[in-house]
């Protein structure tokens, strides 16, 4: 039933997964490693700490430095209390 591109992987006690060892080792996992979850489109998505905290480095590096995204963040939340405020 699996091929080069699936595996079967079966959800056991208490929802735990194994991940098939040629996954493991095609990816880098090692035990004791941090992966993260999340669901996107029906689908669960586990990703290596490492890569998604390089992936929102990449997405912030954009961001120039005189700009501070807590101040615009504490702004747009004042203004919505604002809006809420007034209907």
């Amino acid at each position: 039933m699996a091929d080069k591109s699936h595996n079967v992987v079966r959800v056991g006690p208490q929802g735990r997964l194994v991940i098939p060892a040629s996954i493991r080792r095609s990816m880098g996992i090692v035990p004791g490693e941090i992966l993260l979850a999340r669901e996107k489109d029906g689908q669960l998505v586990l990703e290596k700490r490492d890569q998604v905290l390089e992936r929102l480095k990449t997405t912030f590096d954009n961001v120039p430095s005189d700009v501070s995204l807590v101040d615009e963040l504490i702004a747009e939340r004042r203004e919505e209390a604002k809006r809420e405020s007034e209907v």
